[in-house]
């Protein structure tokens, strides 16, 4: 039971880590263009 006391801080503690991550992304634009980067290996680059 006593192991509970210090689980649940550590599931808030990773669930806030993983919650500020996915911020920090969508503020840094990482999601902004899904398609291209699917693609870009399919580019020929031989200029």
């Amino acid at each position: 039971m006593s192991i509970l006391y210090i689980m649940i801080p550590v599931a808030f503690l990773l669930a806030g880590s993983a919650l500020a991550a996915f911020f920090w992304s969508v503020h840094k634009g990482q999601f902004d263009d899904l398609d291209t980067p699917a693609l870009r290996p399919l580019i020929d680059d031989t200029e």
